[in-house]
């Protein structure tokens, strides 16, 4: 804990008093109705050392308690959440922020240097407003490519679930569904995820979800303009349901739009670019980093009219490259005739209902002194209700006897 130089005893100015906690949307929970319990100077700082206030919480139903383990002069000067220790804007571990923003912030690691440097961000704190990072967070530029791709846009409550039960591992847990704990098989403790540091990661050094992002970053697609240098078609898909021409007010800063297609339908939509550079420059500028109404929208070239043809059904040949089951009766040679034909000669169609007198036969299958009339009659009503190629099936098997 932070000493007074002059005396033995704590120096109480220093101590931290809040009124409600600096967190994330992830750690609060989706209630936005939660009981919180506050402990007045309850824990010291796992960073400086320092008491502070401690808020403790449950963010939802089958989740566990959680509670704040910085104070918040350090979650300032971060800019991080003060119980899970990621980064309140973009939601990713400090070391990745500061890899992409280019911004090299160290903080001291000795006590009395931390106090000292502790000191004078709190005065710097104090003389801000309080909309912007203090330090050389501040002074970084405000977005960077690589954060746009992996900046979570949605809430990660699972994180918030409980840990597992050791017990059940073992095979001696005897509450059940009453368990508060899960019952789940634990991960490989060889896992680089499995050994995490709270200290490692507000400093930004050893951090294995950093590691994993920055690998991920690395391996990202790229979305190259296509050959063809007519098209000047962007495809955005994930719009929703209740998307407008105003909420695609993002794509006038690259260049004169032609038209823009909204398919409420297939929540998706097509911006047609005057020109082939201001299609390439949004596209450039979008993919993988453009979010609106909190989706992340997917960005792609669209195709030509000519390429649209070609993919077409061909002799039978779907697009996805299956053939497709003949249908009876279709012009271009799909599937069979509707009826079998006699030499060159189809069979006479039936008389109008007008023009049959009562009681006549017109197909042999339903002559009464026909052997097997019964059932054939049986069969020909089951095949009118399949089909009509079922129904031509059966009269010319009974036909042919």
């Amino acid at each position: 804990m932070a000493t007074s130089l002059g005396s033995n005893t704590y120096n109480r100015q220093n101590w931290e008093d809040a009124d409600f906690p600096i967190l994330c949307q992830t750690c609060l929970g989706e209630n936005p109705y939660i009981r919180m319990t506050k402990e007045k100077y309850g824990k010291e700082c796992k960073i400086c050392a320092r008491p502070f206030t401690v808020f403790r919480w449950c963010p939802g139903t089958r989740m566990r308690f959680k509670k704040t383990e910085v104070c918040q002069t350090c979650s300032k000067m971060k800019n991080v959440c003060q119980t899970c220790l990621l980064d309140l804007e973009y939601g990713l571990p400090i070391q990745v922020r500061d890899t992409g923003l280019s911004v090299k912030d160290e903080v001291p690691r000795s006590d009395v240097n931390k106090e000292y440097y502790t000191q004078n961000m709190e005065r710097e704190i104090a003389n801000s407003d309080g909309t912007r990072p203090v330090g050389q967070l501040g002074k970084a530029p405000s977005s960077s490519d690589m954060l746009l791709k992996l900046a979570r846009t949605t809430p990660y409550y699972k994180r918030n679930r409980p840990h597992i039960c050791s017990f059940w591992v073992k095979g001696e847990c005897k509450r059940g569904e009453e368990c508060p704990y899960r019952h789940e098989k634990p991960t490989d403790p060889d896992d680089p995820l499995a050994d995490q540091n709270i200290k490692d990661r507000y400093y930004g050094i050893n951090d294995p979800v950093a590691d994993k992002l920055l690998k991920r970053a690395s391996t990202m697609p790229r979305l190259d303009p296509p050959e063809d240098k007519s098209i000047s078609t962007l495809y955005i898909g994930g719009l929703g349901d209740t998307v407008t021409d105003a909420d695609l007010n993002h794509f006038y800063q690259f260049g004169e739009i032609r038209t823009i297609t909204i398919v409420q339908r297939q929540q998706c939509a097509f911006i047609q670019f005057a020109t082939r550079q201001a299609a390439e420059s949004a596209a450039e500028k979008s993919f993988n980093k453009l979010i609106i109404n909190g989706r992340r929208l997917t960005v792609k070239w669209g195709r030509s009219q000519a390429a649209r043809g070609k993919e077409g059904i061909k002799d039978g040949v779907s697009e996805m490259g299956t053939r497709l089951d003949p249908v009876p009766g279709l012009p271009g040679g799909f599937g069979p005739p509707m009826f079998h034909p006699m030499g060159h000669m189809a069979p006479p169609m039936p008389p109008p209902m007008s023009m049959r007198p009562p009681g006549q036969i017109h197909y042999p299958s339903q002559d009464p002194q026909r052997m097997g009339a019964h059932a054939c009659t049986w069969l020909t009503s089951w095949g009118v209700a399949a089909g009509v190629k079922s129904f031509c099936y059966t009269v010319s098997f009974f036909s042919s006897r």
